[in-house]
């Protein structure tokens, strides 16, 4: 999928501005980076609104046309109203094709009704992670990453050191290091918490002797 957002300059800055600015239906937005000056701009709200409905459009490398000039960016960070449905601000990164970008993708989980610790052990597959933070020059940025979980057993942990990724995609977490603060876990398989609890009275029981009575 390919998403192109319309940007116009923004020259009043400050609250008021951006207030007056919403109730217009444009959104305050900035495009920064790749070594150039910060630009405010205003993007459309109804038009973000409907993009935003796309998961793509989290991880794409969008066209912004500003002027009749196209940039090349990512969705950095967006402020939403604590209750209405509009936007607030919206941060944009510009990339650079010789430098890499961090930014966070989401997982797609496949195969969790053939997993074998839930066929076999009876398990329940648990989801620690809905998202992971990835470096990669925007040449080789994936949509998502996806995590098949059809042979994983009962009590066993995916970690992040577990995923598959495509070439000249590395792990933001990893970069600092293996250890378990680190290496989180991102997904897991166990018994359901009934039956957990089940298990443990059952071994309570069997290894409680019995004392006769006098």
């Amino acid at each position: 999928m390919e998403f192109t957002l319309t940007a116009q300059p923004r020259h009043e800055l400050g609250k008021g501005a951006s207030r007056r600015l919403r109730r217009q239906g444009a959104v305050p937005a900035i495009i920064y980076g790749a070594g150039k000056e910060p630009q405010p701009v205003t993007l459309n709200q109804n038009e973000l609104l409907r993009n935003l409905q796309h998961e793509a459009f989290y991880s794409h490398i969008l066209t912004i046309n500003l002027n009749g000039q196209h940039e090349k960016a990512v969705l950095k960070d967006l402020q939403r109203h604590p209750y209405r449905p509009t936007l607030v601000h919206v941060d944009l990164l510009r990339t650079s094709e010789t430098e890499k970008l961090a930014i966070h993708i989401p997982l797609h989980f496949l195969n969790e009704e053939k997993c074998v610790g839930v066929k076999q052990g009876g398990g329940v597959v648990s989801r620690h992670l809905i998202e992971v933070e990835i470096r990669c020059l925007p040449k080789d940025l994936p949509e998502f990453i996806e995590i098949d979980l059809s042979q994983v057993q009962l009590n066993q942990i995916v970690h992040l050191s577990d995923l598959v990724l495509s070439p000249g995609v590395e792990i933001v977490a990893l970069g600092h290091g293996h250890g378990p603060e680190y290496n989180l876990p991102v997904a897991s398989v166990h018994l359901p918490r009934a039956a957990q609890v089940e298990e443990t009275i059952e071994a309570a029981a069997t290894a409680t002797p019995v004392t006769p009575a006098a």
